[in-house]
């Protein structure tokens, strides 16, 4: 694996535009995210729990929210709800640490990057299931641009 990449938080002006823009495509773009990686390993139970909730992700440097819900079979974008039964809070930086296994929800909670709000046992359901799955790490290293194209090179790994 090659090493992790980090990205900064966004610049104001930039999270200024982003947070007028209409919040349904990155919405469906994280539910066929989720149903690629997550939905065929979610438990029987945790399916049935998760059932017609409202979800919220809020990239609070970006100005960013996408809302989501699980229909019983998969994952679905939803556009912007007036509110939603859990809402998971963070910075771009920090959800990609969480995704790049640099760091722990606990640690980030506790140090008061990450928040929940809404449903606290719907939270704990989510958290302890994400623990609890075999998730590949998100590896954005693979993406960066290789050496100059030649003979027998490709311009991009992965």
């Amino acid at each position: 694996m090659s090493k992790a990449l980090s990205i900064p938080e966004c610049p104001k002006p930039l999270a200024a535009v982003l947070g007028r823009l209409p919040s349904f495509p990155p919405s469906f773009a994280l539910a066929t995210a989720l149903n690629l990686g997550l939905a065929p390993q979610l438990p029987e139970d945790v399916r049935a729990r998760l059932a017609h909730r409202k979800f919220r992700i809020n990239i609070r440097d970006a100005g960013v929210m996408v809302d989501f819900t699980w229909n019983g079979k998969r994952f679905a974008a939803l556009p912007r709800q007036p509110q939603t039964d859990l809402t998971i809070a963070a910075t771009g930086p920090d959800f990609l640490q969480l995704a790049q296994r640099q760091e722990d929800a606990d640690t980030l909670f506790f140090s008061r990057r990450l928040s929940m709000e809404g449903d606290t046992e719907l939270g704990l359901v989510v958290k302890n299931t994400l623990d609890a799955l075999d998730l590949p790490v998100l590896d954005l290293g693979r993406f960066r641009r290789a050496r100059p194209a030649g003979p027998g090179r490709t311009p991009w790994r992965g």
